[in-house]
């Protein structure tokens, strides 16, 4: 038996909940706010590009971008529709440009560079996740902010969907009690999980790895869920499937000779956007953006799992597999009086059947908000009761959920909508990505590592 309650998007649950933690921040009353980009690859220039513009283009404009690559920087002012100038140097920009906001959008192993250098110019930054790949980055990035004055925005885009607040709003009221442990189980499949070791994400030195890279999300989303932060990581990893697990190898899928029998092969000259912002332009900086799933060059682990304790002494239990047949994810809280499941895109779940490979581009896709009538649902169950309720939420395909649009909208035109504390700092950047360092660690020194090991954060048992 089931009781269903449909539950509407809520903004926020009174003034309690309100925090603006970026005092440095502010939005012009006259004119656009400005925008300096460094890095205009993919997610630079979609998300933080032509998305961005198309939803908020009244409010925004760009006043400079920088890159490395000629090609893509060129390829970017000109998707932009932008007259700003172009920087292949970013302390060149720093000096010329005058921006309320320096959007890092570059490979993850170099966000701590361009974040530095722009705080201390005096300049406030939103950096995509993660918000580094190293402890003594991360701490670099600290101490930059405390001497600057300025501030950070993470993009934590996840906790800004439908679903994912409804959850948050369930733990918040106290629904099941005081939680004691989590399951949180993510599944990316043989498409978009596949993908990652086609790219520089395949190399530890450049990613942090996955743990780092793509487990941040997962990770700020527990510590939001749960508003408390880690205290110590045991992790197991390995590679198992992709990189050197494989007979034969290419160096890249176009002229690969094992094309017609690698069920990997992925023919990136039918994807015009990747085509005219990568294959073009490797003649600048020989980046591959298909490059082999099966290269000697990956070390980055495609299996792991964690064990999380919190400060206020809660367990979580995490994996990650990226070889998956469907994508999706599942989490369950228990509570002293209860307990809370919900779950995104498990085909058996929702009794339906996604097309796999198109799933993640409709995930990153910015078109229309849901599918009539479909829904997320989340599963509360009191100990000793004899039923359970079923709450819903509107089923919302693209842009994470519906968290792309929400988070943009919070950072440009409404900063003191910030329900829950939604909106990240450094210090939620810090506490995601040293969850994923620690497991990292784990996995190397073969012991459990504590988070006060890494930098000067001490962990909080209540972050609110």
């Amino acid at each position: 038996m089931e009781r269903r309650k449909f539950l509407g998007y809520t903004a926020a649950t009174g003034a309690a909940l309100m925090l603006d933690p970026f005092k440095s921040f502010s939005i012009p009353s006259a004119g656009k706010i400005k925008l300096a980009q460094v890095g205009t690859g993919h997610r630079g220039t979609g998300f933080w590009g032509t998305d961005l513009l198309k939803n908020y283009g009244e409010v925004v404009e760009f006043v400079g971008l920088c890159d490395n690559n000629p090609g893509r920087l060129a390829r970017a002012k000109e998707i932009y529709n932008t007259s700003c100038p172009t920087f292949s140097s970013f302390d060149e920009m720093l000096k010329k440009v005058s921006a309320d906001y320096i959007i890092v959008t570059t490979v993850d192993a170099t966000h701590d560079e361009f974040i530095i250098k722009a705080l201390d110019k005096g300049f406030n930054v939103i950096t995509e996740k993660p918000m580094t790949t190293d402890e003594s980055k991360c701490q670099g990035i600290l101490d930059a902010e405390k001497r600057s004055g300025k501030n950070v925005i993470v993009a934590f885009n996840y906790r800004h969907s439908v679903h994912n607040m409804q959850l948050k709003e369930l733990l918040a009221a106290n629904r099941i009690g005081k939680i004691t442990s989590v399951d949180f189980n993510w599944y990316l499949n043989v498409y978009h999980g596949a993908d990652y070791f086609r790219r520089w994400h395949g190399r530890m030195e450049k990613s942090g790895s996955l743990w780092v890279h793509k487990a941040t999300h997962h990770f700020d989303l527990m510590n939001w869920w749960l508003n408390s932060e880690p205290v110590e990581v045991s992790a197991y990893g390995s590679l198992d499937h992709y990189g050197k697990n494989n007979s034969f190898r290419g160096i890249k899928c176009r002229d690969c000779e094992y094309k017609e029998q690698c069920k990997f092969f992925w023919d990136i000259t039918k994807d015009k956007r990747l085509t005219d912002l990568y294959v073009k332009n490797e003649k600048y900086d020989g980046y591959l953006r298909d490059g082999c799933v099966w290269s000697n060059e990956i070390d980055i682990y495609d299996k792991m799992s964690a064990q999380v304790i919190y400060a206020n002494g809660v367990t979580a239990n995490y994996s990650l597999t990226t070889y998956s047949p469907y994508e999706g994810w599942q989490i369950a809280f228990n509570g002293m009086k209860g307990r809370i499941e919900t779950w995104e895109d498990i085909p058996y779940l929702q009794k339906m059947q996604d097309d796999q490979a198109l799933r993640h581009d409709k995930e990153m896709s910015q078109a229309k908000e849901g599918n009539s009538g479909e829904v997320r649902e989340i599963m509360v169950m009191d100990n000793f009761a004899k039923n359970y309720e079923i709450f819903t939420t509107p089923k919302i395909t693209a842009g994470h959920g519906g968290g792309d649009i929400r988070m943009q909208r919070r950072m440009f035109v409404d900063k003191t909508d910030n329900p829950h504390h939604i909106m990240a700092g450094t210090r939620d950047g810090a506490m995601s990505i040293l969850i994923g360092i620690a497991a990292r660690k784990s996995i190397q020194l073969k012991r459990p590592v504590k988070i006060a090991e890494l930098t000067d954060l001490v962990p909080l048992a209540n972050r609110f």
